[in-house]
């Protein structure tokens, strides 16, 4: 989650206005009866919660303008479809569709296109963890994840990356004052590094290693856990997790040579 202070160019947060519950009743119902200005100072009565859900995304000080109107186009679809008659507090109703305009807006603004259905699965990925932290004071592990949203472990490390910005091959990493060294630069082309020969080597080499030894290596390197998720499913240090899989990788060396 990211809490830096949300600043709005041209706005003083500081100065925004809350409204007491009593106040918005006495707005909505003005405003279903016509009254249009009753409808502004709704908008104006809860910046403050557009700004609340911004603090939850990491914004740039180039789209955080931008953020912030989408965010309240959003406000402004909950003021307009909100019902009274239910008894839920207005602010519940409004994060659903404040939340739901920005997630659109930084789905649909990445330059490489990926599946609406594969980021929808990352930002329910997200929302779970969010909760399950929030209850509980800890991170759910990958397989938690998996069983809660009905989706293989592996493919919560693919969703996710979905959600990463793209970096430029020509972003320059490095530079001491002489020749700039590019991504394009450490990138390397694996086309002919491994021939058939060393694909049969390699699966013969893990099979041939201990189960516990597989079972890491696999959970590692094709589910993405990480060394203390695996020792907290496996009841053993992180200290141990770490061996086993040092232990592991130079045993499919030796293997595959």
């Amino acid at each position: 989650m990211y809490n830096k202070k949300v600043s709005i160019p041209g706005i003083n947060t500081n100065d925004l206005k809350t409204l007491t519950n009593d106040e918005m009743i006495k707005l909505f119902k003005a405003y279903h009866q016509g009254d249009q200005t009753a409808k502004d100072k709704l908008v104006e009565g809860n910046l403050k919660l557009v700004l609340s859900i911004l603090k939850r995304f990491k914004t740039t000080e180039e789209n955080i303008n931008d953020m912030f109107q989408i965010g309240c186009i959003g406000l402004i679809k909950a003021i307009d479809n909100f019902d009274l008659t239910l008894n839920v507090c207005f602010s519940t109703y409004a994060v659903f569709l404040i939340k739901g305009e920005i997630l659109r807006a930084f789905r649909d603004a990445t330059p490489i296109r990926v599946s609406r259905g594969t980021k929808d699965i990352a930002y329910k990925i997200l929302s779970y963890k969010e909760k399950y932290y929030n209850n509980y004071g800890i991170e759910p592990s990958n397989s938690e994840i998996a069983k809660a949203l009905g989706i293989e472990e592996y493919f919560i490390s693919y969703a996710l990356t979905s959600l990463k910005e793209p970096l430029s091959i020509y972003q320059p990493i490095y530079n001491d004052g002489g020749d700039t060294i590019y991504l394009l630069d450490q990138i390397a082309d694996h086309k002919d590094e491994y021939d058939k020969e060393t694909l049969i080597s390699l699966r013969k080499a893990l099979k041939n290693l201990k189960e516990r030894e597989r079972n890491i290596i696999y959970s590692r390197y094709i589910i993405g856990k990480t060394q203390t998720e695996l020792s907290q499913e496996l009841n053993i240090s992180q200290a141990q997790v770490s061996r086993i899989e040092k232990t592991a990788l130079e045993n499919i060396k030796r293997l595959v040579k």
